[in-house]
């Protein structure tokens, strides 16, 4: 069988048309996870999150996040030792906004908090760190691994 230009035509035009369609499915079924759902409202309010991490910044040491066996351990900064502490953490997974987790904080009189592991799926988290203590907000961001 002889194709002539008309058949190679119509050829080249429904391999174009199968192209397009592909790329249509694929951007319509693409998961597109924002960082937050009210991100705009957050963009305005963020010389809080300049200003508590400065304060953060100024503190004797900075909070650390560390994993013992099946448990985190946050420990705050020693100038929050026996003072009131209100505030959130919330583990960022970057891929998959299903794995974030906010925690409310709750030390003990010595700055530390334990959290259940179990709670996340093992990967990289970015942990954001909201409190308050004296009066003063606070901001820190910390990167945690966990296995």
């Amino acid at each position: 069988m002889i194709l002539n230009w008309g058949h190679k035509l119509i050829g080249v035009f429904l391999i174009f048309v199968g192209m397009m369609s592909y790329l249509v499915y694929r951007c319509i079924h693409t998961n597109y996870d924002l960082v937050s759902k009210e991100y705009y409202k957050e963009e305005l309010s963020y010389q809080q999150v300049i200003d508590g991490t400065t304060r953060a910044n100024q503190l004797g040491n900075k909070i650390s996040i560390s994993q013992t066996g099946n448990e985190l351990v946050l420990h705050l900064p020693a100038e929050m030792k026996h003072t009131t502490v209100k505030g959130t953490a919330w583990f960022y997974y970057a891929a998959d906004a299903k794995r974030d987790r906010n925690i409310t904080l709750n030390p003990d009189a010595e700055g530390v908090q334990t959290i259940n592991s179990g709670l996340f799926l093992p990967g990289n988290y970015t942990v954001k760190i909201r409190w308050e203590s004296n009066g003063q907000q606070y901001y820190s961001e910390e990167f945690v691994t966990i296995q």
